[in-house]
């Protein structure tokens, strides 16, 4: 079954994302993304679009990027972002309101098997509050404006901080002033923003060549005080990128043995380890040739 859920197309065409959503992207027409999402709940990680892929995020389940129906009930259970756990809910609770009463029976029991699964308490909740009122079309709506209401405002903020990030590349900020509105803007958006784009803001932050060393250490400095799996992704993704600075993974390797335990070192490294297989992978792909 195929679920497409439209900027401005929802319930009776009356419910609209109250946010941008970004153009979709086009997947492999081979992509299993359940299995892959499967396999992201069993490392412990945020789910990407493929293996090596960026993460997915919040308009990834609302634009058709992703309409299988198997991955988005997937995306629902093992995502560790919880706003994308409830975009992928939203499609699905859409699909449910609209379905005939033994379609209904059949949604209710999947929606339960997500309830007892689903890693985020929050969206546990609202998948029970869902069966519970039977899918009305009000609840989706409600979901709707509650995702709303936390992506929108974060995704404003983010796009003030790029502002801010234009600025220390022009040189017309100081190092200090720029690490000041990092960590703020990392406080007003966490748990808020698409963790996939924070991420990538964060990715491109330490691999650009016009942030200088000395605010790119601190950067990193701040990153480990971050929550574990948090952390696990963004020095992962630093210590796996070709962009990133020699310099600064060996930085990044010394601060770790100095804050990490054993066992938290341990991840990062076979997480490393991963991703660069991951890149390997689509290296041989890219230079195989067409129909080998």
């Amino acid at each position: 079954m195929v679920l497409v859920v439209r900027p401005t197309l929802c319930l009776n065409d009356r419910m609209e994302i109250p946010y941008d959503l970004a153009p979709p992207v086009q997947l492999a027409p081979t992509a299993d993304l359940a299995r892959h999402f499967m396999e992201c709940g069993a490392l412990n990680t945020n789910i990407s679009l493929a293996p090596g892929k960026r993460l997915v995020i919040t308009d990834d389940l609302l634009n058709g990027t992703i309409t299988d129906m198997a991955a988005m009930t997937m995306a629902v259970i093992v995502s560790r972002d919880s706003q994308v756990a409830r975009a992928a809910l939203i499609p699905l609770g859409i699909a449910a309101c609209r379905a005939d009463a033994a379609a209904k029976e059949r949604f209710e029991r999947l929606f339960q098997l997500i309830e007892e699964q689903a890693f985020d308490p929050g969206v546990r909740g609202a998948v029970d509050a869902l069966i519970v009122g039977r899918f009305r079309e009000a609840q989706i709506r409600e979901l709707v404006e509650e995702l709303g209401g936390a992506v929108g405002p974060a995704r404003v903020r983010y796009k003030a901080f790029l502002d801010t990030v234009r600025q220390m590349v022009d040189r017309r900020i100081s190092g200090a002033a720029f690490l000041d509105e990092f960590i703020e803007f990392t406080h007003a958006v966490a748990g808020k923003l698409d963790f996939g784009i924070y991420s990538m803001c964060v990715d491109r932050l330490f691999g650009s060549a016009n942030i200088p060393m000395s605010v790119k250490a601190f950067l990193l400095r701040e990153v480990l005080r971050f929550p574990n799996l948090i952390r696990r992704e963004l020095l992962t993704n630093l210590l796996a990128s070709a962009a990133s600075p020699d310099e600064l993974v060996r930085y990044a390797r010394v601060e770790m043995a100095g804050v990490l335990g054993r066992d938290q070192l341990r991840e990062v490294f076979l997480f490393t380890t991963l991703k660069l297989s991951w890149q390997a992978r689509q290296a041989i792909l890219a230079a195989a040739p067409s129909g080998a």
